[in-house]
């Protein structure tokens, strides 16, 4: 992708509703998916930090007035740049707490569809780890934390300390701290239990923050440029590709059906459940994992197997080995297949597979057969039909005639397994013609032996 889409848009007055032409670009990957989000206030910088991990300066706006200017989430599909096969997915979010919004319910599905949608989730937020911080992040699977505009010391009770320990000590649980308080910080303890921080200086002067896309790099804070580089990289090398329960790694198709899932729920008046996600999305890919088996078995078969086979044997060899490769394609695909319904479905299917294929190789073999005893007997057909043979000694003639036919359709190869039941069909067909030949030439060398 050249550039960001968005993929959840967030109008006013209107439900969530899942971009078509976004959503077909996330279907279009097979690869497996690690996906970025940030979620914020708004005017925070996010942007900034989705576009430097897509390795650009410009892509996701950024914006410079007090008006949020990302609605819904925007997604950016790139090449990953460590992990090969992978494609990494940056999802940049509408920002929260923008007070112009009619509908603040809409910050909860933002945030909610961030958390469930993405493998790397990274909240950003200005100057400290606070109270007020806190309060938003009650529900969690991960996250990293990246805070701007940092101008504190890092030190504790007079000794230096890192950034991942600057947020454990925010997240420590203070003694007769009343448990409302307390409420955010086990929820992150909890649901997160590999934390990261990363603080940021501010990365120029405040007028020139509305142009930080335009800016070469030798004007911004060194500090800052250093920090961005550390979070890149870390990014880059750790975050991990999204999987969900019973650990399967999930492709751009499948977030796509993810998304639109939990956003078909929040639609409904229901809250997004990750089980009947991952129910509703096993069956979507169960059945898919079929197809794409079955393709691979025709597949293989149109370049292994070419009919008519001259034994069964050959033929169930062939069959068997695209079986394994079709197999192999759906175990590689399906997942949390209960009692193996599809599993059972896909043998049911290649069962079929097989019925079929040996009732098409004696087709295609009969067909051939027939076709070449129709060549090779148009001769000795047509001297039946003009009554050469109707002369005393006419049979003898006429079966030292059939037999060079005969043993040219002996020799010929690629008849297959039908050949001896063509030639036996083909011999009885003209058994009546070879009688009528015989009794004609019995009776004529009757009638010569009278003559005489």
């Amino acid at each position: 992708m050249e550039k960001p889409i968005c993929l959840i848009e967030n109008k006013v007055n209107e439900p969530l509703k899942i971009n078509q032409e976004a959503l077909q670009l996330l279907l279009d990957i097979q690869q497996p998916v690690v996906v970025v989000a940030i979620v914020g206030l708004y005017r925070t910088g996010k942007s900034y930090l989705m576009n430097k991990l897509a390795g650009k300066n410009k892509g996701f706006s950024l914006g410079s007035t007090i008006q949020a200017n990302t609605t819904g989430i925007w997604m950016w599909c790139v090449p990953h740049p460590q992990k090969r096969d992978h494609t990494l997915v940056l999802l940049d979010t509408e920002g929260l707490g923008d007070v112009e919004k009619s509908n603040t319910e809409n910050d909860t599905w933002i945030f909610a569809l961030s958390v469930l949608l993405s493998s790397t989730l990274v909240y950003n937020s200005m100057g400290t780890i606070d109270q007020g911080a806190l309060e938003k992040l009650q529900f969690f699977p991960a996250f990293i934390w990246a805070v701007r505009d940092f101008s504190l010391d890092l030190e504790l009770n007079g000794q230096p300390i890192s950034t991942d320990e600057y947020l454990e000590n925010a997240l420590r649980l203070k003694k007769d701290s009343p448990e409302k308080l307390d409420l955010a910080k086990k929820c992150i303890r909890q649901y997160f239990p590999s934390r990261k921080c990363f603080v940021f200086d501010r990365p120029t002067q405040r007028k020139e923050l509305k142009n930080l896309e335009n800016l070469s790099e030798s004007k911004l804070s060194s500090d800052f440029m250093e920090e961005v580089d550390i979070f890149l990289q870390y990014i880059h090398k750790k975050a991990e590709a999204k999987v969900i329960q019973g650990g399967h790694v999930v492709t751009g198709t499948l977030l796509g059906n993810l998304a639109v899932s939990y956003v078909n729920s929040i639609r409904s008046g229901t809250v997004p459940c990750i089980e009947n996600a991952v129910l509703a999305l096993a069956q979507i890919e169960n059945s898919a994992a079929v197809q794409e088996a079955i393709k691979r078995y025709e597949d293989r078969k149109e370049r292994l197997l070419k009919l008519p086979t001259e034994t069964v044997e050959e033929l169930l060899q062939a069959h068997s080995q695209c079986e394994k490769k079709a197999i192999k394609v759906f175990m590689a695909r399906s997942f949390n297949d209960e009692d193996q319904e599809y599993q059972k479905q896909l043998q049911m299917m290649l069962e079929s597979k097989l019925k079929d294929l040996c009732s098409c190789n004696e087709r295609v073999s009969l067909d051939r057969c027939q076709a070449l005893l129709t060549q090779l007997f148009q001769d000795l057909e047509e001297k039946i039909a003009h009554g050469i043979y109707a002369v005393p000694g006419g049979y003898q003639q006429f079966l030292n005639d059939r037999e060079e036919p005969l043993e040219k359709y002996q020799r010929a190869p690629g008849k297959g397994l039908m050949a001896s039941r063509a030639l036996q069909d083909y011999l009885k067909y003209q058994e009546a013609a070879a009688q009528s030949i015989l009794k004609a030439d019995r009776n004529l060398t009757q009638k010569e032996k009278e003559a005489e």
